[in-house]
């Protein structure tokens, strides 16, 4: 095998193909490039006719030449294949064993047709070497040779159009224009001998040959000759399958890609013995090449590097320019296959082109698919954000939702429109109906969310307005709290009900839908006020006593009230009750309408006058109570807080608990009144000076009597107020009794102590201190019993630690 020429045993004797050295072949001579454009030439002949020699001579192919010396034999065994060196396009040229050869015997005409049926299906121009002497003779040894060739074709059920070469070796003189017409004139009775099928019976040779007529001459007496013959005959060689050539209307060629394959299944029939069809033949071969290619870029493209990133990318995030990267993947891909399929059978080879499609559209739709899943949740993501900041920037909220779903889908449209596959006729209305879907839930969760915030915030402020100020009122229940209330109610609700219709104006809803959230808007605002006031009907027991005990322990200015015993307790008392009793009869009923009602009359006359119902009961034989029932009059069983069986229950407790505090101010009373009267009765006056007239005298006749009893009496005075015994006594006699008796020894002594320490002081450090100054002071302050009384009483505490001061220490 040289640098110029290659060739390769293609058959072997026994009738084995080399499968395994036909590809590194193709290889070598790069016929898998050439697509149509290459030539098959094959000659036969009868044994040792010199068919090597020719082709190497004529294709400058290195078959091996039988060596005369050695004598005649079989040189060339099976079917050898070479490419013809230095002609274009590429030549393949097969030499064929030869025919009537010894060596075979009795099965050389079985191989010898096998071969020729070869040579036809396979070859575009067929060699036909034989002997210039054997022209014009009936048995001469190209008659077996042409009758096998034509038999042959008979079984291809339609022929190729092939260009037969007859080669006259050693020409004689006869000249070549005489040698032609008996030559085409044997071939022809050839041809009509020849059993034919029906569909071919008038056919002529022309269908199915090209018959052209060399002569050379010979090879070992005249050489040179021969050389220069076979060198103009080579020419005709160059460009033969173009228009014009040798082989130019040639048909059914096989394209280079598919050769090996093609010889291969073809010899592979002809060994089976069947009949050959070419054309089914040739589809099975475009079946077979299309498909291997088809694999080959399927497996190319799985292994392609931009595929493989491009898959990776898009399974983390969006990829920007996918469908355009996708795309020129999938047609390079496409193209290549196109171009090394292009030569074979157009069904074939356009439904393997659409089977390789369907396969990469199935391989690459997983990641158009996440691409798009990708696309969908994050073009939902930005809606999210752009809507809520459109929202927060105060825009409204049909106009900021219509706007910004508009604008993402478009959005969603440019994104895949990026991504589309342009081979695929893929639906994409299921992603985008999904991402409008989701839009519009997200959406209408929003606008449930705003519209809920809004509300609870009205109702927040709605009960932030009513809530307290209802509260106050009904604390200080009068005539005028309900209709307050009522105005209150309104003011705030109008206000509420005014605020909440602005904001749902952005909201584009209908009127029905409006008016029903603010008529909500306004049953809450009654609500709040009801359920206030039924929160503070179950504390009314609490606020009418705090009532009474206000208006019965403080007096019109709000200050403490001192029993001093010129105060009216029953008319108080009736006063504070009958505030009470208002008090109850509000909280009673609610009252948001203009109906008037009877229950503050029901209730003064039913438990204020009920001296006067005791009295009527008692002339009575049957007695009414207005309270014992479960409803007020003209009030809706939903507007009572208070039922009249509550209220009499109620007004019962009332006065037994608030009674103690009455009693407690009678005693008070009484207590101060006492306190106050410290004058003896006239009578025990008159006693006084009657029985005491002689003692008084005894105390006129002797002065010292008198000064020890004004001594006594300043003792006395000292520990009276020092122990304030007044003060003691307001308790109560007994309490005030233990009170002095635990004081009083220490006060003795703390006197004691402190006449002690004054009657050690030097005289000039009290210059006008005497005890008739002091005298005096005891004197001028027990010289209106009131105001002692008043200043002692004023003492509320125990005075152990006060220390008894000199006058001029007190001045």
């Amino acid at each position: 095998m040289g640098d110029e020429c290659c060739s390769i045993q293609l058959i072997d004797g026994d009738g084995s193909f080399n499968d395994t050295g036909i590809e590194p072949f193709i290889k070598e001579v790069k016929l898998h490039e050439c697509g149509l454009s290459y030539a098959v030439v094959s000659i036969m002949g009868p044994q040792s006719s010199g068919k090597s020699t020719l082709l190497n001579h004529l294709f400058y192919t290195n078959f091996r030449e039988m060596d005369a010396f050695k004598g005649r034999s079989q040189t060339t065994k099976g079917i050898w294949m070479a490419k013809c060196a230095g002609i274009e396009p590429c030549t393949l040229v097969m030499d064929l064993e030869g025919t009537d050869g010894r060596e075979r015997g009795e099965d050389d005409t079985a191989f010898e047709k096998q071969s020729a049926l070869f040579a036809l299906a396979v070859s575009d121009i067929v060699l036909i070497n034989m002997w210039c002497h054997d022209i014009g003779r009936e048995q001469a040894a190209n008659k077996p040779l042409l009758k096998t060739v034509f038999q042959v074709m008979m079984r291809l059920f339609s022929p190729r159009k092939t260009t037969l070469m007859f080669v006259i070796r050693d020409k004689t003189r006869t000249p070549l224009e005489n040698l032609e017409p008996v030559l085409r004139e044997d071939i022809q009775k050839i041809w009509d001998s020849v059993p034919k099928p029906q569909a071919h019976k008038e056919t002529p040779l022309s269908e199915f040959f090209n018959v052209e007529v060399v002569a050379l001459s010979s090879y070992e007496e005249k050489e040179e000759q021969f050389k220069e013959q076979v060198a103009n005959l080579r020419q005709r060689f160059f460009h033969s399958i173009a228009p014009g050539g040798i082989a130019g209307d040639r048909r059914g060629v096989v394209p280079a890609s598919g050769f090996s394959f093609s010889a291969q299944q073809i010899w592979k029939v002809i060994k089976e013995n069947k009949d050959l069809d070419l054309p089914a033949h040739k589809v099975m071969v475009a079946t077979v090449r299309c498909e291997e290619i088809a694999n080959e870029k399927f497996a190319a493209f799985t292994a392609n590097e931009n595929w493989c990133l491009l898959e990776e990318a898009v399974q983390s995030g969006p990829v920007a320019g996918f469908g355009k990267k996708l795309n020129s993947i999938l047609y390079t891909s496409l193209s290549e296959y196109d171009a090394e399929a292009t030569y074979f059978d157009d069904g074939v080879r356009s439904a393997k082109r659409k089977q390789l499609e369907e396969k990469l559209l199935q391989l690459v739709q997983p990641a158009h698919q996440s691409m798009l899943g990708h696309l969908r949740s994050g073009t939902l993501e930005r809606f999210k954000e752009a809507f809520e900041k459109a929202l927060n920037g105060g825009e409204g909220f049909s106009l900021a939702a219509r706007n910004c779903t508009e604008s993402y889908m478009a959005s969603f449209d440019e994104g895949y429109a990026d991504a589309v596959v342009e081979l695929a006729n893929w639906d994409c209305s299921k992603v985008r109906d999904k991402l409008r879907r989701d839009i519009d839930v997200h959406v209408a969760s929003v606008r449930a969310a705003k519209l809920s915030e809004l509300t609870s915030s009205y109702e927040a402020k709605l009960n932030e307005a009513l809530a307290g100020p209802v509260e106050a009122l009904l604390d200080g229940a009068n005539n005028e709290t309900w209709p307050s209330i009522k105005k209150l109610l309104q003011r705030e609700t109008e206000s509420a009900v005014s605020g909440l219709s602005n904001a749902l104006s952005g909201f584009d809803m209908d009127a029905e839908t409006k008016e029903k959230m603010l008529s909500s808007l306004q049953d809450y605002a009654r609500g709040v006020v009801e359920a206030k006031a039924r929160e503070e009907a179950g504390r009314v027991l609490i606020r009418m006593k705090d009532r009474f005990s206000t208006l019965f322990s403080h007096d019109s200015d709000s200050m403490p009230r001192v029993w001093t015993g010129k105060e009216d307790i029953r008319a108080i008392t009736k006063t504070a009750r009958s505030a009470s009793l208002k008090l109850l009869s509000v909280m009673a009923a609610i009252r948001l309408e203009d109906n008037i009602d009877n229950i503050e009359n029901t209730l003064t006359s039913a438990l204020v006058d009920a001296k006067n119902n005791a009295a009527v009961t008692d002339r009575s034989i049957t007695t009414f109570d207005p309270l014992a029932s479960s409803t007020w009059e003209q009030v809706p069983p939903a507007k009572t807080l208070i039922t009249p069986v509550q209220c009499k229950s109620l007004w019962r407790q009332f006065r037994a608990e608030t009674e103690y505090s009455v009693t407690q101010a009678i005693s008070a009373q009484e207590a101060n009144k006492r306190n106050n009267n410290w004058m003896p009765p006239p009578w025990a006056i008159v006693a006084l000076v009657v029985l005491g007239f002689n003692e008084f005298m005894t105390l006129l006749r002797n002065p010292l009597y008198l000064g020890v009893i004004f001594v006594g009496y300043l003792i006395v005075k000292a520990l009276w107020v020092q122990l304030d015994i007044s003060g003691e006594f307001h308790h109560g006699v007994l309490p005030g009794l233990l009170s002095i008796s635990t004081k009083f020894l220490p006060t003795v002594m703390n006197l004691l102590r402190k006449l002690a320490e004054q009657g050690q002081s030097p005289a000039n450090n009290y210059p006008q201190t005497n005890l008739g100054t002091e005298s005096r002071s005891f004197q001028n302050g027990s010289t209106s019993s009131s105001m002692s009384s008043s200043a002692s009483s004023g003492v509320t505490a125990p005075r152990n630690d006060i220390e008894y001061s000199s006058p001029s220490k007190e001045e």
